[in-house]
């Protein structure tokens, strides 16, 4: 129990440990990968546009200076300017104003010809820098300056040079400015439009993550409270189960473990039981015998008889802790195998012989040695006699008075088959898969079996497995028990049998589960202790 409750104990705790970090860390990594997604977006599209536009501003300014080169050059040919400059500012104006910006033409070395302001509202500039003229001389200026304090702030400029139409020199240049500010304001409206829709973005997202969230870890809250209640002792508390994905696993796998602790907890708990109620009978009946003997009580004519009742409960108890250091050695891994060949038959005759004073007092028939010549089997003779002797005890046990007990001894191609059938009341049909648990007894009165505690058949079941072998079981209630394991032989020996061993014929009136040997026909009952000894 001590152990039950330290792992529940653990798991209850990290259970807290998750309740407690699992959903604010979840909601905050997504929450934070999904900022991040939005800031690496908006920052790539502000770029994106910020570029488009500036591109589609150059183009613009570009077209429109072009378009006012191309006449400038006819406008510089003119002899009479002055009446042209006013229509020439009409002119700039319309261009002027269409694109929101500064357009004014200037002669090689930056003197302003002609200008329209609407976009800075400057009044009559007097001269543009050289430098800017002469980039705009070699095809195209291009730049984010003040023109060295033409401007009182930066601009956005463009200069092309214009040709004359005589000799196509370069006469002069066009520049179109607009402010910087109308970048700056795109930028700033398309980063409002793009924050206003990233907060209802995330205000969405982290109300359907923190439910995802929650849901994530509800099946993980459900376990540690069910851990704080396997703490406590109670193992009836389970997850449900809502899904099938990997949470789903968990809550399934989370109440096959709770399972088999309240089946391990009913165990020990039955264990315990048996365990108590075995030593303390026996060894209440030593004490009380001995006690009698040393005090007198019981006279000294009777002592031998109650000296052999001590002997018998000494063995009982002998045969008790045999069974709890297999069953100690089996769940360590430290039982292991001596193989060596020797005869299965003589196993079988000589265990029940050890029987033969329970055998008489039953008055039980013994059936089908006569059949049952020498058969040699390759294992442990120390671990398959324990199995015979089991499987033996158990049928003088539960054998029905003056009933049968019947025994065959196979030899298969590549293994050799032992079954041993008693008569009896047998085992219930919904109780057979349970029967080579350990702890488990079928006889839950203890009427018929006292001295077991439900380990003789899980001990079996393990020795032969260790074998390579394997045992089946079929019963029929009210008529009888039958149980039949098999040895392996080694891979070498396989070979069909001339004369193979005859099989029995099954008992009129009966059926079998699962068997596809059959059984052999009855013995004759031993009519006196000459001819059992004769035959034995």
């Amino acid at each position: 129990m001590i152990c039950w409750e330290k792992q529940a104990k653990s798991l209850q705790k990290d259970g807290n440990k998750l309740k407690k970090s699992i959903f604010w860390r979840y909601l905050s990594i997504t929450m934070v990968i999904i900022l991040l997604s939005f800031v690496m977006l908006g920052s790539v599209m502000m770029l994106i546009f910020s570029q488009y536009w500036r591109n589609e501003k150059k183009a613009l300014l570009t077209q429109n200076a072009t378009s006012v080169a191309a006449l400038a050059g006819r406008y510089l040919a003119q002899e009479e300017r002055e009446v042209s400059e006013a229509a020439g500012k009409v002119f700039l104006t319309s261009f002027a104003t269409s694109i929101d910006a500064d357009i004014f033409v200037t002669d090689l070395n930056g003197e302003i010809v002609i200008g329209v302001y609407p976009n800075s509202g400057l009044e009559n500039p007097a001269q543009v820098p050289t430098n800017a003229v002469k980039a705009a001389e070699r095809g195209l200026y291009e730049g984010k300056s003040d023109l060295d304090g033409f401007y009182g702030g930066r601009r956005y400029v463009i200069g092309v040079p214009i040709y004359a139409e005589q000799d196509g020199h370069c006469s002069g240049a066009v520049f179109a400015a607009t402010s910087v500010a109308s970048v700056n304001l795109f930028r700033r409206t398309l980063f409002h439009i793009f924050l206003a829709a990233a907060i209802v973005v995330l205000a969405g997202a982290f109300f359907v993550v923190g439910v995802f969230a929650y849901r994530l870890v509800q099946p993980l809250r459900q376990m540690s409270a069910a851990a704080h209640s396997f703490g406590t002792g109670d193992f009836s508390v389970r997850v449900p189960v809502t899904s099938e994905d990997e949470l789903g696993q968990l809550a399934a796998s989370f109440n096959n473990m709770a399972n088999s602790l309240a089946i391990s907890e009913g165990t020990r708990r039955s264990f315990i039981a048996n365990v108590s109620h075995e030593l303390k009978t026996p060894m209440t009946t030593i004490a009380g015998f001995i006690d009698g003997i040393l005090d007198g009580t019981i006279p000294r004519k009777e002592q031998d008889k109650y000296l052999q009742i001590v002997s018998s409960e000494v063995k009982r108890l002998s045969r008790l802790v045999r069974s709890m250091l297999d069953l100690s050695r089996i769940e360590n891994g430290e039982m292991s195998l001596n193989p060596e060949e020797f005869n299965i038959t003589r196993t079988v005759v000589d265990t029940l012989l050890t029987f033969e004073q329970q055998i008489d007092e039953k008055q039980l028939e013994i059936r089908g040695l006569e059949h049952a010549g020498p058969q040699t089997v390759y294992g442990d003779q120390d671990l398959l006699h324990q199995v015979v002797y089991n499987l033996i005890e158990n049928a003088v046990k539960f054998s029905n008075r003056g009933g049968y007990i019947a025994v065959q001894i196979i030899d298969g191609i590549d293994r050799t088959a032992v079954v041993i059938e008693n008569s009896g009341q047998g085992i219930p049909a919904e109780e057979l898969p349970r029967v080579f648990e350990r702890f488990y007894k079928t006889d839950r009165s203890r009427s018929q079996d006292k001295n077991s505690m439900g380990l003789g058949l899980y001990i079996v079941h393990t020795v032969l497995n260790l074998h390579g072998g394997d045992i089946t079981v079929s019963s029929k209630e009210g008529e009888y028990c039958r149980f039949e394991f098999t040895i392996p032989k080694p891979l070498d020996a396989p070979k069909l049998k001339e004369n193979p061993s005859p099989k029995l014929k099954e008992p009129k009136n009966r059926e079998s589960k699962g068997e596809g040997n059959g059984g052999r026909p009855p013995l004759p009952k031993y009519r006196n202790e000459q001819e059992r000894s004769k035959r034995s």
